[in-house]
C-alpha cells in the first residue's frame, strides 16, 4: 500500500501526539505512555469524594485524577 502526501499530511495531524511521544521517547529513552506510581497526600474528604466518583464512572482513582489533570 503506497500512501500519498495528502494521506501522510491526514495522520500527521490525527495521530500528532503519539508521534511527538515516539520522537521524545526516541530522543530520552523514556515511555511517555508507561505508567508510574507515585505517593500523594490528600485530606480525607478529596479521598471520600474520589472513592464516590470511582463508584460512580465505575474507574479507578487514578484515571480519575488524569483525567482531570489532562483538561488543564
Amino acid at each position: 500500500m503506497q500512501l500519498n502526501e495528502q494521506k501522510i499530511k491526514y495522520m500527521m495531524q490525527k495521530y500528532k501526539q503519539e508521534f511527538a511521544e515516539l520522537e521524545h521517547y526516541d530522543l530520552t529513552r523514556e515511555k511517555l505512555w508507561a505508567r508510574k506510581r507515585i505517593d500523594i497526600t490528600l485530606n480525607q474528604r478529596v479521598i471520600n469524594k474520589l472513592k464516590q466518583l470511582r463508584l460512580k464512572k465505575k474507574k479507578p482513582i487514578s484515571r480519575i485524577i488524569e483525567e482531570a489533570v489532562e483538561k488543564l
